[in-house]
This record gives structure tokens, C-alpha cells and sequence, in this order.
């Protein structure tokens, strides 16, 4: 490569990094976390899950406390379990049949629990692992633009990626097994950089192409509706199967409503190993009721296998729409393999907490790249004025980047201390708490006490956190372990392990700056 390609590429891959650094610090932070989502949200209720992305195997008992407040004659329902937690998420549609009088004629949302069946809106139910969960794609800022921020920020970090590929190629061996701690700061933090940038290399390239394909699918759809298919949206939604089944509401009672748990037991019983985590209704207790099936084998035994079977009460007809038994389709592996391998769910905690530790590295990637933004700018050959200019911004993306750590910590101290928390609470509390703890290091000017005070209190608040947990629990996490609530038991070691990570960094900082 020849010094204007070379040129044209480094300056290319410093203007995308630090344009999208402190957007693509906060998705993959949180994106971190977004991997114990599950775990958090068991850990924050005290609530084990019943069974990993399944529907329990009683459902009727749900349907009939369902039925006692909404009367599901003639409407639409749908019961799906998104995440590997207790509550099931149902959508009610509107009542079909205006002879029906019912208090909630119109459609509904909520979240049931299946043991004791307490019903809750969004806003009631949520809590800090969703708030983490959906922060890593920028949803509380200003949605739906903080949405597709997220997919450009995705789309050109792909673009850092691949040109800092292209000006590290012929070095890249030699400088991977390079690192001089002991050399000047701007050596250090380049070394730690291009090393650290090869280690999570494969996992930022999935991460940046899955993440942009989920949050820029939504721009392509109109465009490929106009283009390809005459405008007609709907029809882009079938090929694509976003769509949900619909069927003509005949009217006609059907004279016993069957009990759904044996549509279950018939579909586990013909597909061993299958979770069923979406059941769909259709016209409940019509002559043209339609019971809807979706799931998948598990991952651990087949990694693309999803399966879909719907019966015809009436009738007693049974399709099979997808077998998970055979081959998937193209659109399938498409679809499924892009969400396996950005949630990373397939293989088990092991996965995940490699899944965590990379996407921390991917963090350190991103600070250490404005470090030597900062460091190769701040000479004294600069007009001091710009040299202020350079140490402000590199101090703002520091500040509202570490600031993160110990947010997240004492997040997940109050949470447990005064749970249940609203949306709104969750939301006040971490985005001020936030903004406050930024100001304030700003407002100091050190590098050096950005890194120190991020690292101490996390740490302190990282040990607080199965302390938190105890006090309110009265459990310890051993005792977690013990009765299998491993969700739990998992929150209170990670943070003990994480606490004690990042309070070994913070001795080292300190001693580094003492000396």
C-alpha cells in the first residue's frame, strides 16, 4: 500500500472511531451487561425462571385468569416468553364479537406471572436489566431516533474496523505479540490498541454486522416494499415472516372451548427437546379457532431449528409449517444465525462470559483509540489554544464513558434496596446519577482521576451488591447455589469477581501514579 492509500485509510479509520467512541462505548458497555439480562432481571425479583424460553406446561390455569378479567371470547391472543424468565408477555386483540360486554373491549398488553398470576403493564414490570438491555441500542434517547443511531454507529464502526484492518495488514502479526508497558504513554496505549483490537477482533465484526442488520432493517424494508414489491408493505412482512396468522371470525360458538395444555403435550411429544415459546390463538372459542405453535429445538443440540405447527380445532387438522427436524430455510438461517450469534445464547454461562470479557476489551479498544487520538495531538508544535481544545473533548468522552462502571454498580445496589422501581424511576435515577458523575469529573480536568475514581467505586459499589442483595434476600449466594436458583446465585459472584478485577486495577493505577 502506498502513503496516500495508507494516509487515506488512517485518517479515515481515526475520524469514524472518534466520531461514533463515546455512542459505541455506551452500546457495547451496556451490551456487556445485556448478556445477564436474564440473570439481572431474576436477581432484581428474586426469581428463578421456571423453564429456559418456554411456556410452562399448564397453560390453561393462565388463560382462565386471563379469561376472568378480559373475556377472551372472540379475540386474538398470543402468549410468548422473549427471555428466559418467569413472566409470560400477552397480547390481547380487540373483542371481535360486539355482543360481547366486557369492561377492556380494546386490545391489551401485560406481563402475567404463570405461579400467581399478578398482571403488569411494561412501565410496572420493568427493571434494571431491561433498562441496561436497551440502552446498548440507545432506546432511551429520543426513540425511535436513538434507534437507528445505534445501527449507523454499528454500521460505521464496521467501516473503523475494516480500515484499521487495512493499515495494520503487513504489521499485523508483529505488532499483535507486541506490548512495552514500560515505554512513553502514546507507545503504551497503541500497543494495547492494535493487540487488544486483534484479540475481539471476530467478536466486534459479528457484533457490528449483526447489530447494523437489526437496527437498519426497519429503513430497508420501505425502500425493497417501493422497489419490489409495488408498495405493498404486507407482502414484504409475509416473505420475510414478520407477519402474524390471521383468520376469518366466523361468529359461530363453538360448544366446548378445548383446553390448549394438550396442543402442548402433543407438540413436545413429537418434537423431543422442543421449547414452545409463542402460542397464537386465533377467534378463541369460534367454529374457526386456530392454535399456533413456535419454537425451537434447544441450541446446545441444534443451532437453527425452528418449528411451527398449527391446528384447526374445529376440524382437529394439524400443520406442520416447520419441522425442526429438517432443514431450515434460507431466510431462517438468515435470520436465526444473526440473533444466535449477537445474543450469544447458545452455549451456555461459559459463552456469555466470554461474551462479557471481549466486550469490555472492545471498551478498553475504544478509550485506548482516544488516548491516542489525544496523545498524538497534544505537542508543542500545536497552537495551545487547540491543544485545550483536544484535552476537553478527550476528557468529555473519558469522563461520560467511565463514569459508566460505577453508575451501573450503585444501579444495581438501589434497584434491590427499593424494588419494585418504575420505567420512569430507573430511568431518572441512572441518566442523572449519570450526568452527574460525568460533570463531576469533568469539572476536575485529570485523565488520571477519571480512571482512578471509575475504578474505586466501582469496585466499592461492585461489593455492595450481594451485600444489597442479603439484606433484603436474607440469602446468601452459596445458599442460592445450594436450593439451584443459579440466576441469582450468578449476579452476586459476577460482581464480587468483577469488583475484585477492576479494585486490582485501581491499586495498580494508584501505584503507577504514586510512583
Amino acid at each position: 500500500m502506498n502513503n496516500r492509500l495508507y494516509n487515506l485509510f488512517f485518517n479515515l479509520h481515526t475520524v469514524s472511531g472518534i466520531v461514533i467512541s463515546v455512542a459505541l462505548y455506551i452500546i457495547f458497555f451496556a451490551g456487556s451487561f445485556s448478556f445477564f439480562r436474564d440473570d439481572i432481571i431474576a436477581w432484581e425479583r428474586n426469581q428463578n425462571e421456571l423453564s429456559a424460553d418456554n411456556l410452562p406446561a399448564q397453560i390453561n390455569p393462565v388463560l382462565d385468569s386471563i379469561h376472568e378479567r378480559y373475556n377472551l371470547n372472540s379475540r386474538d391472543i398470543t402468549l410468548k416468553t422473549y427471555y428466559e424468565e418467569r413472566r409470560i408477555a400477552v397480547s390481547l386483540g380487540a373483542l371481535k364479537d360486539s355482543l360481547i360486554t366486557n369492561d377492556n373491549p380494546r386490545a391489551q398488553f401485560f406481563y402475567i406471572d404463570p405461579l400467581t398470576y399478578k398482571q403488569q403493564s411494561y412501565a410496572e414490570s420493568y427493571t434494571l436489566g431491561e433498562f441496561l438491555y436497551r440502552l446498548h441500542f440507545l432506546t432511551q434517547f429520543f426513540y425511535p431516533v436513538g434507534y437507528y443511531i445505534s445501527g449507523f454507529v454499528a454500521f460505521f464502526f464496521l467501516f473503523a474496523i475494516l480500515t484499521g484492518l487495512l493499515i495494520h495488514w503487513k504489521k499485523i502479526l508483529s505488532n499483535f505479540y507486541t506490548f512495552r508497558p514500560l515505554a512513553k504513554l502514546k507507545t503504551m496505549w497503541t500497543d494495547a490498541h492494535t493487540a487488544l483490537g486483534m484479540i475481539g477482533l471476530p467478536f466486534q465484526f459479528v457484533l457490528a454486522v449483526s447489530g447494523a442488520f437489526f437496527m437498519l432493517k426497519v429503513l430497508l424494508l420501505t425502500p425493497a416494499a417501493v422497489s419490489l414489491y409495488g408498495g405493498n408493505e404486507a407482502a414484504v412482512y409475509q416473505d420475510l415472516e414478520f407477519d402474524v396468522p390471521s383468520y376469518n371470525f366466523e361468529n359461530k360458538r363453538l360448544e366446548q372451548t378445548p383446553k390448549l395444555d394438550s396442543y402442548l403435550l402433543k407438540v413436545r411429544d413429537d418434537w423431543p427437546g422442543f421449547n414452545v415459546n409463542e402460542l397464537v390463538i386465533n377467534n378463541y372459542g369460534d367454529q374457526n379457532m386456530h392454535i399456533t405453535l413456535k419454537g425451537h429445538q434447544n441450541y446446545t443440540e441444534k443451532f437453527n431449528a425452528p418449528g411451527t405447527s398449527i391446528f384447526a380445532v374445529a376440524s382437529g387438522e394439524n400443520t406442520i409449517v416447520k419441522n425442526p427436524y429438517s432443514d431450515a430455510s434460507y431466510l431462517d438461517s438468515v435470520k436465526n444465525v444473526m440473533y444466535r450469534l449477537h445474543f450469544g445464547d447458545y452455549g451456555g454461562y461459559l459463552l456469555r462470559i466470554i461474551s462479557f470479557l471481549l466486550g469490555i476489551i472492545t471498551c478498553v479498544v475504544i478509550i485506548s483509540g482516544v488516548l491516542i487520538w489525544l496523545l498524538s495531538r497534544d505537542k508543542k508544535n500545536v497552537p495551545l489554544k487547540k491543544q485545550k481544545f483536544y484535552r476537553r473533548v478527550a476528557l468529555t468522552y473519558l469522563a461520560i464513558c467511565l463514569s459508566m462502571y460505577p453508575v451501573t454498580a450503585l444501579s444495581f445496589v438501589v434497584v434491590k434496596l427499593a424494588y419494585p422501581l418504575t420505567e420512569n424511576s430507573i430511568y431518572w435515577f441512572y441518566l442523572i446519577t449519570w450526568a452527574l458523575a460525568s460533570a463531576y469529573l469533568i469539572f476536575k480536568k485529570d485523565r488520571g482521576n477519571c480512571i482512578r475514581f471509575s475504578l474505586l467505586w466501582g469496585s466499592i459499589f461492585g461489593f455492595i451488591v450481594p451485600i444489597a442483595n442479603y439484606s433484603i434476600t436474607k440469602t446468601t449466594f452459596w445458599e442460592n447455589l445450594s436450593m439451584g436458583n443459579y440466576q441469582i446465585a450468578f449476579v452476586d459472584v459476577f460482581w464480587i469477581a468483577l469488583a475484585l478485577c477492576t479494585l486490582f486495577a485501581y491499586l495498580k493505577v494508584r501505584k503507577k501514579t504514586n510512583n
